[in-house]
């Protein structure tokens, strides 16, 4: 097998005819987002900007911005390209999300003017998104339908969490990582065990295939996130604390996008 019919394999095929991931592409996109975690630190580092709470803030459009354009191109609004699908679509919105944060440093250096300037332009390109949704709303199939498994589920998944915190300290220091990952899990086995979806990724549709039964996420992302968030908390505390910041962040929106790209999708009928 050539390179190009290896890559066409394993890497445009799975786009092109929506089979998912498969253990090739999940390995090299794996290995790709770890030195984009490193690169993107060393960039911030050198740009004198700290991975905190007003950095934060300031992301929140770009975090939703790949969601969104997600869901959209699953209704029929965006055209189904590699560049509007994951994990193409997500290489995009970084690109925008870090080409704007280098444009408004540029500008108005990393002082406080930053955050507000940064926060406002991902803003603007949310309300461009959102003004081609609108235009568009009859290619839209609400599922309201969702919200009638969707709520209790998340409830009961929530309020497990919020037990855990109580009891294991661990879990209250990063309480925002498990929610986020457990409203994830949820919105996954919403559209797996009630409304007829699959799973894409390649360990979590094993996971479901031997289980029988999507709730096995709840489990995958808590076997998974404990450990990790025990590493960066005790084995890595003499790192550099915005490295640590960096990396529950990225954490955050590996939970964060997927979950709210996967109840954008159910609810609009995609």
């Amino acid at each position: 097998m050539g390179l190009y019919q290896f890559f066409y394999e394993y890497f445009v095929v799975p786009i092109k005819e929506n089979q998912g991931y498969n253990p090739v592409n999940t390995i090299v996109y794996a290995i790709i987002l770890g030195i984009a975690v490193i690169l993107l630190y060393k960039m911030l580092k050198r740009m004198d900007i700290r991975v905190e709470g007003r950095f934060f803030k300031a992301l929140i459009p770009y975090i939703i911005l790949g969601p969104l354009m997600r869901s959209m191109t699953d209704v029929g609004i965006l055209p189904r390209t590699y560049l509007t699908v994951s994990p193409g679509g997500y290489f995009v919105i970084a690109t925008f999300a870090i080409a704007s944060l280098y444009v408004v440093w540029r500008h108005v250096g990393p002082g406080e003017r930053l955050y507000p300037l940064y926060r406002d332009f991902g803003w603007i390109l949310v309300g461009g998104l959102l003004f081609v949704l609108v235009i568009n709303l009859d290619k839209v199939n609400f599922n309201w339908e969702v919200l009638k498994y969707f709520v209790p589920a998340i409830v009961i998944a929530e309020a497990v969490i919020w037990v855990l915190t109580k009891k294991v300290q661990l879990i209250g220091d990063n309480k925002t990582l498990f929610y986020t990952h457990f409203y994830d899990a949820t919105t996954t086995f919403v559209g797996i065990q009630f409304l007829g979806y699959w799973e894409q990724h390649v360990l979590a549709r094993w996971l479901i295939d031997t289980f029988g039964t999507a709730a096995v996420m709840y489990l995958e992302k808590f076997l998974i996130l404990l450990p990790v968030v025990w590493i960066l908390d005790r084995g890595m505390g003499d790192e550099d604390p915005d490295l640590i910041n960096f990396v529950k962040l990225t954490i955050f929106i590996l939970g964060f996008g997927p979950g709210t790209r996967n109840l954008l999708i159910m609810l609009m009928g995609g």
